[in-house]
């Protein structure tokens, strides 16, 4: 059976549970408890920030600020979903159509399921990634298993929560509460960044269509009959393909600039807290909670750039496959249209954040660079 959609199992699901998905039965449900549960969380969290602020060490501090940077992370992506719901349905709807026009092309469905398929491999690896980390993040706390007749209970996270938990049983219970919704938290937060790749993938598809229609120009025997509606179909495609970039663009620009500016932070923070956990007695716990949440954050990053500059070197192909073409066989009214794609593809598309810088792999350096200098700073103030 022919494959009809970019999106996989894995994706569909995870996207309504975190209330993205547009026309699935309880998502006004999946919404309220998104909104409940994490503004009840960051609470806690901020509750043990201020009362541990002054007697608590450096190492807790810097953790309870990732937490609560990871999860302002999580419930601002979801908002900037959920107010922009027509755009992805718009996005949706393009996708689609896209896939219907592959029916009657042998080549147009190769090129757009073998980007679905690769879309796929990269949805299930994060995920996978991403529970491993909370598995790992969790680890500790769960095996040490503290009673808490004796001491005072550890949670997951450091937060100040307004009532006692006094028996052991209530105490089970709320930890496997809280390790449940940092599964969902790590899901819609590596899910999010997988739907990213998936458009940019998808996209890139498209555009290689182009250029095989390009490159298949002059090559008809009818040529001079059909260049006139194969450039126009070429122009076409070319400009729906840069109105759904403008789309993601405008739903993932801000979420790009909260990603630049937490995940610098985040980066510092949990290197710090490795570096200067090395050495000491409880090196491997923190290594355990600490190296693939640092792992996680790194690769948020590295995706939105990559994904930039990956899109932006997928546009400018479209030119060059314009410039390779035999148009020096066909007559300078025909070749002249060829004029207009190239024009048009030498302004690269481009995903920016918050409209301020472009995504590529110098931005994914930057972050890096200015993370290592706070980490410096923080290493000096020791």
């Amino acid at each position: 059976m022919a494959r009809k959609s970019t999106f996989n199992f894995t994706l569909k699901v995870l996207l309504t549970l975190s209330g993205i998905w547009p026309g699935t039965p309880y998502v006004l449900l999946c919404r309220i408890y998104w909104i409940v549960s994490m503004t009840v969380v960051l609470f806690w969290h901020y509750r043990w920030f201020l009362t541990h602020v002054q007697t608590a060490k450096i190492l807790d501090l810097m953790e309870c600020l990732s937490s609560i940077l990871a999860y302002t992370k999580v419930i601002t992506k979801c908002v900037v979903f959920w107010l922009n719901e027509r755009k992805f349905v718009e996005i949706l709807t393009v996708m689609a159509e896209d896939w219907n026009d592959c029916v009657d092309s042998d080549v147009n469905l190769r090129e757009t399921t073998r980007k679905a398929k690769m879309s796929d491999r990269i949805t299930n690896a994060i995920a996978a990634l991403h529970t491993m980390s909370i598995f790992g993040y969790c680890l500790p706390i769960i095996l040490a298993d503290a009673d808490v007749t004796t001491t005072k209970e550890p949670f997951i996270d450091k937060i100040n929560v307004p009532f006692n938990i006094n028996t052991q049983s209530m105490y089970r219970i709320f930890l496997s509460t809280e390790f449940l919704h940092l599964i969902l938290c790590g899901w819609v937060a590596g899910i999010t960044n997988s739907l990213l790749l998936t458009l940019i993938l998808h996209s890139a598809g498209q555009l290689e269509i182009m250029c095989h229609w390009l490159t298949q120009l002059c090559t008809n025997e009818d040529k001079h009959k059909s260049i006139a509606a194969t450039t126009s179909k070429i122009v076409q495609k070319h400009q729906k393909v840069i109105s759904f970039i403008k789309n993601i663009e405008s739903l993932y620009t801000y979420i790009a600039l909260l990603q630049f500016v937490s995940n610098t932070i985040m980066i510092c923070l949990l290197a710090f807290a490795i570096v200067t956990a090395i050495g000491g007695p409880n090196v491997v716990d923190v290594i355990i909670k600490s190296f693939l949440f640092y792992t996680i954050t790194n690769l948020e990053a590295f995706i939105f750039c990559y994904a930039g500059e990956y899109l932006s070197s997928k546009s400018e192909e479209i030119g060059v496959a314009a410039y390779n073409c035999k148009w020096y066989d066909l007559k300078s009214t025909e070749s002249r249209r060829l004029l207009f794609i190239i024009l048009r593809s030498q302004k690269r598309l481009t995903l920016t954040a918050g409209r301020m810088m472009d995504l590529s792999l110098q931005a994914f350096t930057s972050i890096m660079n200015a993370s290592g200098s706070y980490l410096s700073v923080l290493l000096a103030m020791q």
